[in-house]
């Protein structure tokens, strides 16, 4: 196990570096820079000199190196957005209303898709599993932009009972949990149906139930500890994936998380903002699914993990 994590540590700081590299040139390479537009006219001589002090006039490699120095000691640099506070300072405040609407949503959502896919597969080929199903395959086709527009059509304009947009008061939270526990409901309800109804015909249960145990201790104490395993695995990566933000749910209910910031540091070619969320998000990832493997192999130790059972 030790050298499992040792190899995948090697593994995660070299995709850091690839993403790293990767991100800084698709970056430069969009035409523009953070001081070209209508929107802020500059003459060229305060141009060139804003440039040579943000360093943008440097060679590619060097503007690279020095980045990933920083980086290697926290240091983000400033956004271009906001020059009176860090990129730390700006993520850790940004990421409050991503990581409160995001990590609720998965965490209603989650259970109430474990609850969805248990009764689909408990009652197979019934109107229960085929509405767990409908509704499942919905949440996963349908755009969460389009969840989102017509729970604001629904709710907001027709039946007012809830505020279309915003961020404060608790009332405003509740459609963006909605929209944002779509997916994970949906995910969890498939997952937990599949795996169930694959467990449920295993040989074990068979001789379970042969040797007089309840349904209800074998579902429970049985069949779901094993059907668990593909549940832990999404978790984590999904809890992530949600928690960093969704650039459409956001920009939906005008949430100012770190999807809205996404957004305007591609648009303003804000280098030191969007090289510090891509970092974050990927460095967030591979931590998520060695965490993941990890539990895998801990929930059912038949796994091979490192070359050792």
């Amino acid at each position: 196990m030790i050298l499992y994590i040792l190899r995948r540590l090697v593994s995660i700081a070299i995709t850091f570096i690839i993403v790293s590299v990767l991100i800084f040139l698709m970056m430069h390479a969009i035409p523009g820079g953070p001081f070209d537009g209508n929107d802020m006219p500059l003459s060229a001589a305060v141009r060139a000199k804003l440039m040579a002090r943000l360093g943008l006039d440097q060679p590619l490699h060097v503007q690279y190196f020095k980045y990933m120095w920083g980086v290697l000691q926290f240091d983000f640099g400033v956004p271009y957005q906001s020059p009176g506070e860090t990129v730390i300072q700006l993520l850790s405040r940004a990421w409050i209303p991503s990581l409160i609407l995001g990590g609720l949503g998965v965490l209603i959502g989650a259970p109430l898709g474990i609850l969805l896919g248990m009764a689909a597969a408990l009652r197979r080929n019934t109107w229960i599993d085929y509405l767990a199903s409908a509704l499942a395959t919905l949440g996963l086709t349908v755009p969460v932009f389009v969840i989102s527009m017509l729970l604001i059509l629904v709710f907001a304009v027709w039946l007012h009972w809830l505020p279309a947009s915003g961020w404060g008061e608790p009332q405003r939270w509740i459609l963006p949990i909605i929209a944002y526990a779509a997916i994970p409901l949906a995910t969890y309800a498939r997952y937990t149906r599949s795996a169930m109804l694959d467990t449920l015909n295993k040989p074990f249960v068979t001789v379970l139930r042969a040797k007089g145990l309840s349904e209800r201790r074998i579902i429970f104490q049985h069949v779901l500890r094993n059907s668990a395993i593909p549940m832990v695995t999404v978790f984590l990566p999904m809890f992530i994936g949600t928690a960093t933000g969704s650039i459409f749910v956001e920009a939906m209910f005008r949430v100012p998380g770190l999807g809205s910031y996404f957004v305007s540091s591609i648009k303003g070619r804000d280098y030191p903002l969007e090289m510090a969320l891509v970092l974050m998000v990927t460095m967030m990832f591979c931590i998520a699914y060695l965490i993941s493997d990890i539990a895998y192999a801990w929930l059912n130790p038949r796994i091979r993990v490192g070359g050792r059972q």
